[in-house]
């Protein structure tokens, strides 16, 4: 039988040295994929003169599974974001972004497990009808909601509920104040709602949201919810479980799916072999999920939570003084 093929884009930053401790234990773990290599952000743009070369994107398409390293978009004119670009191109619609506590990380909270599914093509972050005007007096931005992108987001968070033994989904939303956008959002959620009967449903205000996460956050099962919603919301969630050190996504269509570390490239750590790699390791499990690998994504996250409960181990952020090479080590021995 031929290895299964993942694209790997190592990105900018840190990128590189945390994708390389995934990698590690993927291959300990015994997960026999082959790797290929691709570019894209920064290192793109000096090697190739572009962010998104189309070798890196045709990669993701012919092998449909891609891990991939934090990259930087450069500041200032001309230059989208990368992350978005490749939202788009692909039509990765959905943005899975669970948060599980690890007994050893700095928190406030234990035993939270919360998933927020975000609306990753549409909303606010859709592009449409951005303009400043010439007097630099105004600006506007339009959000555009369709009823197919917001069924299919609903849609995939309850059937991920159901399917991952969820009891609640919470539905966020302002149509209270945005009665067009977030009123559609909110009236198709509450359609296919009511196909899923055996799944306990609510609704929240976005700001109620923010206040209960913050006070009850053992309230929270699953969360769908719109694009600007849930970026601002998934970060909030990372707080909850020590930052988005230990934050991972998924972006996932009916074709490809890319899975990511969520945080910056951290380029003030590069090349110290400090960083904590915890959040693309989180990632790569998901991604064995993703693939039906449930046996080895469970030990993979067995063996961080052995690592990090244990602290004897672990790299600055959660308390040690361990290299980000002797943690994956560390992770590595506990499997």
């Amino acid at each position: 039988m031929s290895k299964r093929s993942i694209t790997v884009i190592p990105g900018d930053g840190i990128g590189p040295s945390i994708i390389d401790a995934a990698l590690q234990i993927l291959d300990h773990a015994g997960c026999d994929f082959h790797y290929d290599y691709a570019d894209a952000g920064l290192v793109a743009l000096e090697k190739h003169g572009e962010l998104l070369p189309q070798d890196t994107l045709d990669l993701i398409a012919k092998n449909k599974i891609t891990l991939k390293g934090p990259l930087t978009t450069p500041v200032g004119g001309g230059f989208t974001s990368i992350n978005v670009s490749l939202r788009k191109l692909f039509n990765l619609y959905a943005n899975v972004r669970p948060v599980v506590s690890f007994e050893g990380t700095r928190s406030r909270f234990e035993n939270i497990d919360i998933i927020t599914i975000r609306e990753n093509t549409e909303g606010m972050y859709s592009g449409a009808g951005q303009k400043r005007a010439d007097d630099n007096a105004s600006a506007e931005a339009m959000s555009i909601i369709t009823r197919e992108g917001a069924e299919r987001i609903v849609v995939f968070a309850f059937e991920l509920a159901r399917n991952e033994g969820r009891k609640k989904v919470t539905i966020v939303h302002k149509a209270n104040i945005l009665k067009s956008t977030s009123g559609l959002f909110l009236d198709v959620a509450r359609e296919v709602a009511q196909r899923y009967p055996d799944i306990e449903t609510n609704e929240m205000i976005v700001d109620a949201a923010c206040m209960n996460l913050v006070m009850y956050p053992e309230r929270f099962d699953v969360i769908v919810t719109t694009n600007l919603f849930g970026d601002i919301l998934s970060d909030l969630c990372a707080g909850l479980v020590g930052g988005l050190g230990m934050a991972p996504g998924a972006n996932i269509g009916k074709e490809v799916a890319i899975f990511e570390a969520v945080h910056g490239s951290a380029p003030d750590i590069a090349g110290q072999n400090i960083a904590n790699p915890c959040s693309v390791i989180l990632a790569s499990i998901q991604l064995l999920e993703h693939l039906g690998m449930q046996d080895k994504a469970r030990r993979i996250r067995e063996a961080v939570r052995k690592t990090i409960a244990e602290g004897k181990t672990v790299t600055r952020d959660l308390g040690g003084n361990a290299s980000t090479t002797e943690f994956t080590q560390a992770i590595i021995a506990n499997l």
